[in-house]
C-alpha cells in the first residue's frame, strides 16, 4: 500500500480543489452516499461488505483501503471482509480477490502496528 501513502497528499489536495470549485456537487454526492447507505433494508455491516466487494472488483486501491477501514470500524470482522472478497472470484476473477486479500492483510497489519 506504499502507493496509497505516497499519493495521499496529492489525493487530499485534489479533493480540496474539487470541493472548493464544485461544492454543491460534492455536497449532493456526499448526501446521496449517506442516504443510500443509511436508509434501506440492508444493515450497516452488509452495506460495508458490499462496498468492499465492489472495491475489490474495481481494483481501485484508494476506495478498497477506505472501505476496508470503514468496514472494520463499522463492526465487520476481518473474516467477514475476507469472505466478501472471496465472493468476487467466481464473477470477476481470482486475481482481483487475491489483490483484495493482500490489501486487507496490509491494512490489518498497519492497524496492529499502530496499536502497539
Amino acid at each position: 500500500m506504499g502507493d496509497y501513502f505516497d499519493n495521499l497528499d496529492a489525493i487530499e489536495e485534489n479533493l480540496k480543489y474539487f470541493t472548493a470549485n464544485h461544492e454543491q456537487i460534492y455536497q449532493a454526492y456526499e448526501t446521496y452516499g449517506k442516504l443510500v447507505h443509511e436508509t434501506g433494508p440492508l444493515d450497516q455491516k452488509t452495506c460495508w461488505l458490499i462496498k468492499v466487494a465492489l472495491s475489490t472488483e474495481c481494483q481501485y486501491p484508494y476506495a478498497l483501503r477506505t472501505h476496508i477501514l470503514k468496514a472494520l470500524t463499522g463492526g465487520c470482522t476481518k473474516e467477514e471482509i475476507e469472505h466478501a472478497m472471496m465472493l468476487v472470484a467466481p464473477t470477476a476473477g481470482f486475481p482481483k480477490t487475491m489483490f483484495g486479500i493482500l490489501t486487507l492483510r496490509e491494512v490489518v497489519d498497519e492497524l496492529n502496528r499502530n496499536i502497539q
